[in-house]
């Protein structure tokens, strides 16, 4: 049985092949997007055992990301395809030193996951339940679904990692913040950005952050991701700022959910907290190095020579 279970929406990416805004963009290139699929291959790539849920379109791009999640590794099994909804696509628009994302994912298969797409099967030996704050805010039913999931790995004693990874593009002028920030005092390891943090808990002090989400919360574990200036993480005994991992950054997208893989590795490797938090750092900062999400992440070889500051030699 898988020790990791993740689910939530991947779509089909289009990246462009010129820096330009899209009207003037002519050719573009596929990959896949999703913050539970890219953790789930980062984990698979480091050799944990990942289940990733979901609803795909009956159609062609449903059956690319099937493949491309299944390529690296990770068990789709559980993954349910939709005759009467479409895999959702996004687009990617780049310039000099910023990204934009463009969605066509509403009413997507991936909007109609239900509490009966997740069975008390698929948790059965797992250690470790991942989603996040994308999924419950996609529909009604994603929301039914997010509660379900979260109420069945308590019964089991699956510890829930969540990380809010607030998109205001989809709220459309609601306010999830009360919802994502409930779920996120439920989950026993946190792992959030900083500016998240302030939006959700109106703080930006570390120690703060942590006092709140260990007092008030379920924590065990917590991560507090700051981008290129590094993270903080803590268990309830210890507290550590780490710098960021040096890196050569092109594309940021992907490093979030790169920095979770990591740390959740570490966490099921029986690692301390601060060395899981430098293997989140540098699963994090190597996803930057390449246009895709999932691309850089590195296998368990590159991460011991990280790790130790080891050569590997390719040639």
């Amino acid at each position: 049985m898988a020790k990791v279970i993740t689910l939530g929406e991947t779509m089909v990416c289009f990246s462009p092949d010129s820096a330009a805004p899209l009207r003037y963009v002519s050719s573009f290139h596929p990959r896949i997007a999703g913050a539970e699929s890219n953790l789930a291959v980062g984990l698979a790539k480091l050799g944990h055992e990942v289940l990733w849920i979901s609803r795909l379109g009956e159609d062609e791009f449903g059956h690319y990301v099937q493949n491309m999640i299944r390529s690296e590794g990770v068990d789709t099994r559980a993954v349910r395809f939709d005759e009467s909804n479409p895999t959702g696509i996004m687009f990617k628009e780049t310039s000099v030193g910023e990204t934009k994302v463009f969605y066509y994912r509403e009413n997507s298969a991936a909007s109609h996951l239900c509490p009966e797409d997740v069975t008390p099967a698929l948790l059965d030996g797992a250690k470790i339940l991942h989603m996040s704050g994308i999924t419950p805010v996609l529909s009604e039913s994603c929301l039914e679904m997010t509660k379900a999931a979260f109420a069945l790995a308590k019964e089991k004693g699956v510890a829930i990692s969540f990380d809010p990874n607030i998109r205001r593009k989809l709220w459309h002028g609601q306010d999830y913040a009360p919802l994502i920030r409930e779920l996120t005092q439920q989950s026993e390891i946190v792992l959030l950005g900083l500016d998240e943090a302030e939006a959700l808990f109106g703080l930006r002090d570390p120690d703060a952050i942590f006092d709140l989400l260990f007092r008030d919360g379920c924590a065990q574990y917590v991560a507090i991701k700051d981008g290129g200036n590094g993270a903080w993480v803590a268990d309830k005994t210890t507290r550590e700022k780490l710098p960021p991992y040096p890196c050569k950054p092109i594309e940021p997208i992907g490093a979030g959910d790169g920095f979770n893989a990591g740390f959740l590795a570490g966490i099921l490797q029986g690692r301390d907290v601060v060395t899981a938090g430098r293997m989140g750092a540098i699963c994090g900062a190597l996803a930057t190095q390449t246009p895709g999400d999932v691309e850089g992440y590195p296998d368990a070889a590159q991460m011991e020579a990280a790790l130790t500051g080891a050569a590997i030699t390719y040639r």
